[in-house]
């Protein structure tokens, strides 16, 4: 089992920055993807970031494209995502994912583990 705990979350008005940690414990498998999902009430849980192990993979979502930037520590299996510039339409429940794959993936069906998620509130 894994697990998931995400920091760093608030408000912040737009054109503001925050930077989110998610650290896992447990049996997080060596070679697995890390990253972060979106969701608000209503809507389906969308695809953010996700990063491969070494760090030489990275996949944006077009709307965070150029703002976020996604990164990782393995020694403290913690991921980080550091969002810049951010604009009202991005306040959501921010989820950490991890998949115990080195395979890169966008879809929320394919990840296997979930953080309890943080909010993110972008006042304008």
């Amino acid at each position: 089992q894994v697990t998931l705990v995400e920091s760093g979350g608030g408000l912040v008005q737009a054109g503001g920055s925050l930077t989110l940690s998610c650290a896992a414990s447990g049996r997080t498998v060596d070679f697995n993807t890390m990253g972060w999902f979106r969701q608000v009430p209503g809507r389906e849980r969308e695809f953010v970031a996700i990063l491969s192990w070494r760090g030489d993979d990275t996949r944006y979502a077009n709307a965070v494209y150029g703002r976020f930037t996604i990164s990782r520590d393995n020694r403290r299996n913690t991921v980080y995502l550091q969002m810049n510039n951010l604009r009202p339409e991005d306040t959501a429940v921010y989820y950490c994912a991890l998949r115990p794959s080195s395979f890169i993936i966008t879809s929320p069906d394919e990840i296997n583990f979930w953080g309890q998620g943080t909010q993110i509130t972008v006042s304008s």
